[in-house]
């Protein structure tokens, strides 16, 4: 952890010169006084000041930040994380030069795992629990939306030939999409199979289609 020492006229004017070190707010760090303020000789001579310990408080967040942007050098890149809180929790969002596919991998795997051990870290430095979801040049969302045209395709083709069709192995989130965008179709249904990491999502027609 680091720490600093700062000194001032009083134990506020200390914590705040230590504060001031670091740019940071009170709720940043825990203090320990070290020396209390005393007076000299006649109120005069010798005037001592006050001095204390500020331990900087880990912020789960820039943790993870900190994390990702070192994992990313150690690929070659230089990149930015841009972070915004979403209903799903907190969204960091990696840009920057170089090949950014190096961190998304085939169909988003290394981004996945990258998001596992991001959630590690950050959750190692926080109380409660905090949920992280990692994206790279908007990859999530592009991958949202093909697997939406995925699942209206193989729906029709469900119709047509009248044959359930079990799709590659997904994680949660992406079968989750496919559940999602097909819950309320007229004539198919879908459900999940299978043992993680293997599961998959069988779009199948609905009984009365039978």
């Amino acid at each position: 952890m680091k720490k600093i020492v700062a000194s001032g006229k009083t134990i506020n004017d200390a914590v705040r010169n230590g504060l001031a070190q670091w740019n940071v707010t009170e709720d940043r760090v825990s203090v320990s006084v070290l020396e209390q303020p005393a007076k000299g000789l006649f109120g005069l001579i010798g005037v001592k000041e006050a001095k204390v310990e500020l331990t900087l408080i880990p912020d789960p967040i820039m943790e993870a930040e900190q994390f990702l942007r070192e994992v990313a050098s150690a690929m070659g890149l230089d990149v930015s994380v841009e972070r915004k809180q979403t209903k799903e929790g907190t969204h960091l969002s990696v840009s920057g030069g170089g090949d950014l596919g190096m961190l998304i991998g085939r169909r988003g795997q290394t981004l996945d795992a990258l998001q596992y051990l991001v959630n590690i870290v950050a959750n190692r430095y926080s109380d409660s629990h905090l949920r992280i979801v990692l994206d790279a040049e908007d990859f999530r969302e592009r991958r949202r939306k093909t697997l939406e045209e995925l699942s209206d395709r193989l729906a029709g083709r469900v119709i047509r030939t009248r044959k359930e069709v079990v799709l590659e192995p997904m994680t949660p989130h992406e079968r989750k999409v496919i559940h999602s965008q097909l819950q309320n179709h007229p004539k198919v249904k879908t459900y999940s199979k299978g043992d993680e990491p293997n599961r998959r999502v069988v779009i199948a027609l609905k009984e009365r289609q039978v």
